[in-house]
């Protein structure tokens, strides 16, 4: 192993760390509607439990309403009780042909405790992004000690990665304010 290939390994998990704060933050609900905050809802399709995604086409006719659309019709019972056990706090209508998700506006309240459940997952981001920064730079005193790299290019290895480090923290943060705008947005 050498300070470049831990290097490229550390870049590797800490844009694996973003990407899952991205993936994470699309399902939190703001005051517009969007597919994705139905993305982590599994569905007990005979027996089995199946992503919704595989079971329905999800469209956003209007900014606050959602329409599911399932594509056996026997399901759409199945569909529905799951959307009300997820925590989405949102009451399903159905027609016996499609399911409407009307997401009413949020409160004041509401929004505040959204941008704290943000703040959390991204202070998460960060803690995982730190973590890898820790375990690379542990790889490269140990280089260090077997005699395998010098003082100097430890040095270099560590300015790197402290670089690598401050350019994911900042995505993060930029993640973060953006969707906290998303969320204060009326």
């Amino acid at each position: 192993m050498t300070i470049d290939s831990s290097l490229k390994e550390a870049d590797h998990k800490m844009e694996q760390a973003l990407a899952h704060l991205r993936e994470d933050l699309s399902s939190v609900r703001t005051g517009r509607a969007s597919g994705s905050v139905l993305s982590r809802i599994t569905v007990e399709y005979y027996g089995t439990p199946v992503p919704l995604n595989q079971l329905a086409s999800v469209n956003v006719p209007e900014p606050r309403l959602l329409v599911v659309q399932p594509f056996d019709k026997n399901s759409i019972s199945q569909i529905e009780k799951a959307i009300q056990q997820s925590d989405l706090g949102i009451t399903p209508s159905n027609d016996g042909q499609v399911i409407r998700l009307a997401f009413p506006p949020l409160t004041e309240e509401r929004r505040k405790d959204l941008v704290k459940q943000v703040h959390h997952r991204a202070e998460e981001g960060r803690v995982a992004v730190r973590n890898v920064r820790r375990h690379a730079k542990d790889d490269m005193e140990k280089l260090e000690r077997e005699h395998s790299i010098s003082e100097d290019e430890l040095s270099r290895g560590e300015k790197e990665l402290q670089k690598l480090t401050d350019r994911y923290v900042a995505s993060i943060d930029e993640v973060q304010r953006h969707k906290e705008s998303e969320l204060m947005e009326v």
